[in-house]
């Protein structure tokens, strides 16, 4: 299982990675081998003000649909265009070309979000 150090975590199975006051989110390597194979990816948010666990897009799988939460507040800056033709990047690269959304932190509080060791204990528990 592939948990970068240098990301942060959230309980479901979102990473963060920080750059500046800004950050890229996308799920994690887990939750792209639990979903199976990435089908669809919509994300109708870019340009809104979000607070931390709103909804900010969907993610289809051939076995299901799950929400994608917001690991903080702030605003959606990006959706990644690749996903609309091949969101399978998800799958293949999760933590690189797989990114979901680039986002302006609004405080840039990520205190309560996991780091990797604590990612790992969660997902092998």
């Amino acid at each position: 299982m592939n948990v970068p150090e240098n990301l942060k975590y959230t309980k479901n199975h979102e990473w963060l990675r920080l750059d500046g006051n800004e950050a890229f989110i996308g799920v994690t390597d887990y939750a792209q081998g639990e979903l199976g194979d990435v089908v669809f990816v919509e994300v109708e948010t870019e340009g809104e003000e979000l607070e931390k666990g709103d909804v900010f897009g969907t993610i289809e799988a051939v076995k299901t649909v799950s929400d994608l939460f917001m690991p903080v507040s702030g605003k959606v800056l990006e959706f990644n265009a690749k996903l609309e033709d091949e969101p399978e990047i998800i799958n293949s690269d999760p933590y690189g070309e797989g990114w979901l959304i680039k986002l302006k932190l609004d405080d840039g509080d990520i205190s309560d979000l996991l780091d990797s060791s604590q990612y790992k204990s969660m997902i092998e528990s």
